[in-house]
Protein backbone atom coordinates (compact mmCIF):
# COMPACT_ATOMS: atom_id res chain seq x y z
CA UNK A 1 0.00 0.00 0.00
CA UNK A 2 0.64 3.46 -0.65
CA UNK A 3 1.15 5.81 2.23
CA UNK A 4 -2.11 7.97 2.54
CA UNK A 5 0.38 10.79 3.00
CA UNK A 6 2.29 10.19 0.33
CA UNK A 7 -1.11 10.07 -2.35
CA UNK A 8 -1.87 13.61 -0.71
CA UNK A 9 1.21 15.27 -1.39
CA UNK A 10 1.17 13.66 -4.54
CA UNK A 11 -1.74 15.36 -5.38
CA UNK A 12 -0.98 18.47 -4.21
CA UNK A 13 2.18 18.47 -6.12
CA UNK A 14 -0.33 17.72 -9.06
CA UNK A 15 -2.03 20.78 -8.78
CA UNK A 16 0.65 23.12 -8.46
CA UNK A 17 2.70 21.68 -11.08
CA UNK A 18 0.46 23.11 -13.26
CA UNK A 19 -1.36 26.24 -11.63
CA UNK A 20 2.20 27.58 -10.83
CA UNK A 21 2.77 27.92 -14.20
CA UNK A 22 -0.54 29.54 -14.91
CA UNK A 23 -0.83 31.78 -11.87
CA UNK A 24 2.73 33.37 -12.86
CA UNK A 25 1.73 33.84 -16.34
CA UNK A 26 -1.49 35.85 -15.12
CA UNK A 27 0.49 37.79 -12.54
CA UNK A 28 2.74 38.85 -15.60
CA UNK A 29 0.08 39.52 -17.57
CA UNK A 30 -2.19 41.18 -15.40
CA UNK A 31 0.36 43.15 -13.41
CA UNK A 32 3.02 43.99 -16.27
CA UNK A 33 1.10 44.20 -19.18
CA UNK A 34 3.27 41.71 -20.80
CA UNK A 35 1.81 39.71 -23.85
CA UNK A 36 0.44 36.71 -23.63
CA UNK A 37 2.56 35.44 -26.91
CA UNK A 38 5.89 36.35 -24.90
CA UNK A 39 5.19 33.68 -22.50
CA UNK A 40 4.03 31.34 -25.38
CA UNK A 41 6.87 32.14 -27.45
CA UNK A 42 8.94 30.55 -24.06
CA UNK A 43 6.94 27.63 -23.98
CA UNK A 44 7.62 27.12 -27.44
CA UNK A 45 10.89 27.47 -27.69
CA UNK A 46 10.83 25.10 -24.80
CA UNK A 47 9.25 22.29 -26.37
CA UNK A 48 10.60 22.42 -29.71
CA UNK A 49 14.64 22.65 -28.80
CA UNK A 50 14.13 20.79 -25.38
CA UNK A 51 11.83 17.80 -25.80
CA UNK A 52 12.39 18.00 -29.83
CA UNK A 53 15.24 18.78 -31.29
CA UNK A 54 17.28 18.14 -28.19
CA UNK A 55 15.64 14.67 -28.05
CA UNK A 56 16.26 13.56 -31.44
CA UNK A 57 20.34 14.40 -30.85
CA UNK A 58 20.08 12.04 -28.25
CA UNK A 59 18.56 9.19 -30.31
CA UNK A 60 21.04 9.79 -32.85
CA UNK A 61 24.25 10.10 -30.21
CA UNK A 62 23.26 7.88 -27.13
CA UNK A 63 21.87 4.96 -29.07
CA UNK A 64 24.98 5.14 -31.70
CA UNK A 65 28.03 3.48 -31.42
CA UNK A 66 29.46 6.09 -28.82
CA UNK A 67 26.42 6.06 -26.76
CA UNK A 68 27.63 2.98 -24.77
CA UNK A 69 30.80 4.63 -23.78
CA UNK A 70 28.83 7.90 -22.77
CA UNK A 71 26.29 6.63 -20.51
CA UNK A 72 28.48 4.52 -18.81
CA UNK A 73 30.89 7.34 -17.80
CA UNK A 74 29.01 9.25 -15.50
CA UNK A 75 31.74 12.26 -16.10
CA UNK A 76 31.08 11.36 -19.87
CA UNK A 77 27.22 11.83 -19.63
CA UNK A 78 26.98 15.04 -16.87
CA UNK A 79 29.61 16.52 -19.66
CA UNK A 80 27.28 15.49 -22.95
CA UNK A 81 24.16 16.19 -21.21
CA UNK A 82 24.98 19.29 -19.52
CA UNK A 83 26.25 20.68 -22.95
CA UNK A 84 23.25 19.23 -24.95
CA UNK A 85 21.34 20.85 -22.28
CA UNK A 86 22.97 24.09 -22.24
CA UNK A 87 23.20 25.14 -26.15
CA UNK A 88 20.04 23.85 -27.49
CA UNK A 89 17.72 25.84 -24.62
CA UNK A 90 19.92 28.93 -24.83
CA UNK A 91 20.18 29.04 -28.73
CA UNK A 92 16.95 28.60 -28.46
CA UNK A 93 16.23 31.59 -26.27
CA UNK A 94 18.78 33.41 -28.10
CA UNK A 95 17.28 32.92 -31.75
CA UNK A 96 13.71 33.87 -30.27
CA UNK A 97 14.80 36.77 -28.44
CA UNK A 98 16.92 38.01 -31.83
CA UNK A 99 13.72 37.19 -34.23
CA UNK A 100 10.77 36.75 -32.72
CA UNK A 101 10.95 39.32 -29.44
CA UNK A 102 12.68 42.25 -31.47
CA UNK A 103 9.45 44.08 -31.62
CA UNK A 104 8.90 43.63 -27.62
CA UNK A 105 9.85 46.24 -25.01
CA UNK A 106 13.26 46.60 -23.91
CA UNK A 107 13.01 46.34 -20.30
CA UNK A 108 13.50 43.66 -18.01
CA UNK A 109 9.46 42.58 -18.08
CA UNK A 110 9.64 40.90 -21.33
CA UNK A 111 12.55 38.05 -20.04
CA UNK A 112 10.80 37.32 -17.21
CA UNK A 113 7.82 36.81 -19.35
CA UNK A 114 9.65 34.49 -21.57
CA UNK A 115 11.70 32.51 -18.74
CA UNK A 116 7.82 31.91 -17.36
CA UNK A 117 7.25 30.67 -20.26
CA UNK A 118 10.22 28.54 -20.88
CA UNK A 119 10.34 27.51 -17.05
CA UNK A 120 6.54 27.00 -16.89
CA UNK A 121 5.74 24.31 -19.39
CA UNK A 122 8.88 22.61 -18.62
CA UNK A 123 7.33 22.53 -14.79
CA UNK A 124 3.97 21.54 -16.45
CA UNK A 125 5.21 19.24 -18.76
CA UNK A 126 7.58 17.62 -16.74
CA UNK A 127 6.45 17.73 -13.20
CA UNK A 128 3.00 18.28 -13.43
CA UNK A 129 1.76 15.74 -15.90
CA UNK A 130 4.55 12.95 -14.13
CA UNK A 131 2.76 14.00 -10.85
CA UNK A 132 -1.05 12.89 -12.57
CA UNK A 133 0.16 9.52 -13.41
CA UNK A 134 1.96 8.94 -10.19
CA UNK A 135 -1.36 10.11 -9.08
CA UNK A 136 -2.85 7.23 -10.94
CA UNK A 137 -0.26 4.56 -10.53
CA UNK A 138 -0.50 4.94 -6.31
CA UNK A 139 -4.43 5.29 -6.49
CA UNK A 140 -4.64 1.94 -8.50
CA UNK A 141 -1.84 0.10 -6.00
CA UNK A 142 -3.92 0.78 -3.26
CA UNK A 143 -6.82 -0.26 -5.08
CA UNK A 144 -5.78 -3.27 -5.92
CA UNK A 145 -5.10 -3.15 -9.37
CA UNK A 146 -1.36 -3.18 -9.90
CA UNK A 147 -1.55 -6.07 -11.96
CA UNK A 148 -3.91 -4.09 -14.65
CA UNK A 149 -0.88 -2.46 -14.87
CA UNK A 150 1.83 -4.49 -15.59
CA UNK A 151 -0.75 -6.17 -18.11
CA UNK A 152 -0.60 -3.29 -19.86
CA UNK A 153 3.35 -3.13 -19.43
CA UNK A 154 5.66 -4.76 -22.42
CA UNK A 155 7.04 -8.03 -20.72
CA UNK A 156 10.82 -6.75 -20.70
CA UNK A 157 9.67 -3.55 -18.60
CA UNK A 158 7.74 -5.50 -15.83
CA UNK A 159 10.20 -5.95 -13.84
CA UNK A 160 10.98 -1.88 -13.52
CA UNK A 161 7.47 -1.32 -13.52
CA UNK A 162 7.44 -3.61 -9.90
CA UNK A 163 10.09 -1.80 -8.84
CA UNK A 164 7.95 1.28 -9.16
CA UNK A 165 5.39 0.07 -7.46
CA UNK A 166 7.85 -1.00 -4.73
CA UNK A 167 9.54 2.49 -4.55
CA UNK A 168 6.40 4.37 -4.16
CA UNK A 169 4.75 1.92 -1.23
CA UNK A 170 8.13 2.72 0.21
CA UNK A 171 7.70 6.58 -0.05
CA UNK A 172 7.34 9.65 1.94
CA UNK A 173 5.80 13.00 0.86
CA UNK A 174 9.41 14.56 0.95
CA UNK A 175 9.84 12.41 -1.62
CA UNK A 176 7.67 14.10 -3.70
CA UNK A 177 8.27 17.72 -2.29
CA UNK A 178 12.03 17.25 -3.38
CA UNK A 179 10.70 17.11 -6.92
CA UNK A 180 8.23 20.39 -6.19
CA UNK A 181 11.48 22.06 -4.80
CA UNK A 182 13.65 21.13 -8.47
CA UNK A 183 11.02 22.70 -10.08
CA UNK A 184 11.55 25.99 -8.18
CA UNK A 185 14.60 25.98 -8.47
CA UNK A 186 14.40 25.43 -12.10
CA UNK A 187 11.81 28.03 -12.75
CA UNK A 188 14.51 30.75 -11.09
CA UNK A 189 16.95 29.85 -13.11
CA UNK A 190 14.94 29.88 -16.27
CA UNK A 191 14.01 33.39 -15.70
CA UNK A 192 17.80 34.59 -14.91
CA UNK A 193 19.38 32.77 -17.57
CA UNK A 194 16.46 34.40 -19.68
CA UNK A 195 17.37 37.83 -18.44
CA UNK A 196 21.35 37.24 -19.21
CA UNK A 197 20.18 36.51 -22.93
CA UNK A 198 17.89 38.91 -23.59
CA UNK A 199 20.68 41.09 -22.36
CA UNK A 200 22.89 40.30 -24.75
CA UNK A 201 20.58 40.06 -27.56
CA UNK A 202 19.00 43.63 -26.34
CA UNK A 203 22.67 45.74 -25.18
CA UNK A 204 24.85 43.86 -27.95
CA UNK A 205 28.45 44.63 -27.93
CA UNK A 206 30.72 43.72 -25.12
CA UNK A 207 27.01 42.22 -23.76
CA UNK A 208 27.65 39.60 -25.81
CA UNK A 209 29.56 37.94 -23.12
CA UNK A 210 26.15 37.25 -21.52
CA UNK A 211 24.70 34.37 -24.24
CA UNK A 212 27.84 31.61 -23.74
CA UNK A 213 27.89 32.61 -20.04
CA UNK A 214 24.16 31.55 -20.28
CA UNK A 215 25.50 27.80 -21.82
CA UNK A 216 28.25 27.95 -19.20
CA UNK A 217 25.79 28.12 -16.08
CA UNK A 218 23.14 25.87 -17.36
CA UNK A 219 25.66 23.67 -18.62
CA UNK A 220 27.36 23.61 -14.85
CA UNK A 221 23.90 22.95 -13.42
CA UNK A 222 22.77 20.01 -15.24
CA UNK A 223 26.29 18.38 -15.52
CA UNK A 224 26.78 19.42 -11.72
CA UNK A 225 23.34 17.75 -10.82
CA UNK A 226 24.53 14.49 -13.12
CA UNK A 227 27.76 14.19 -11.07
CA UNK A 228 26.63 14.64 -7.32
CA UNK A 229 23.51 12.54 -7.70
CA UNK A 230 24.81 9.81 -6.30
CA UNK A 231 27.52 11.29 -3.97
CA UNK A 232 24.94 13.15 -1.58
CA UNK A 233 22.05 12.99 -0.48
CA UNK A 234 18.99 14.78 -3.09
CA UNK A 235 18.13 17.20 -0.10
CA UNK A 236 21.73 18.52 -0.57
CA UNK A 237 21.78 18.04 -3.99
CA UNK A 238 18.87 20.11 -4.38
CA UNK A 239 20.07 22.84 -1.94
CA UNK A 240 23.26 23.01 -4.23
CA UNK A 241 20.93 23.58 -7.09
CA UNK A 242 19.25 26.17 -5.57
CA UNK A 243 22.06 28.14 -4.51
CA UNK A 244 23.24 28.25 -8.31
CA UNK A 245 19.83 29.47 -8.91
CA UNK A 246 19.48 32.10 -6.98
CA UNK A 247 22.94 33.13 -7.68
CA UNK A 248 21.87 32.89 -11.20
CA UNK A 249 18.62 34.85 -10.10
CA UNK A 250 20.47 37.50 -7.62
CA UNK A 251 23.02 38.27 -10.69
CA UNK A 252 19.43 38.68 -13.54
CA UNK A 253 18.31 41.42 -11.22
CA UNK A 254 21.82 43.62 -11.47
CA UNK A 255 21.10 43.05 -14.99
CA UNK A 256 17.81 43.95 -15.09
CA UNK A 257 18.86 47.37 -13.80
CA UNK A 258 20.79 47.78 -16.87
CA UNK A 259 18.10 47.09 -19.05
Amino acid sequence: MVPVSSIITIAICAVLGIAVPILLSLWMVKKYNVKVRTILIGAGVFVLFALVLETILHQVVLKGAIGPAITGNVWYYALYGGLAAGIFEETGRFLAMKFLLKDEPQGARTAVAYGIGHGGIEMLIIFGVSMISNLVIASMINLGQADTILSAVPAEAQAQMQGTFAQFETSTPGTFLTGLWERASAIILQIGLSVFVWTAVRKGGKWMWLFPAAILLHFLVDAGAVLLMNSVSMVALEAIVSAMAVAVGASAVMLAKKL
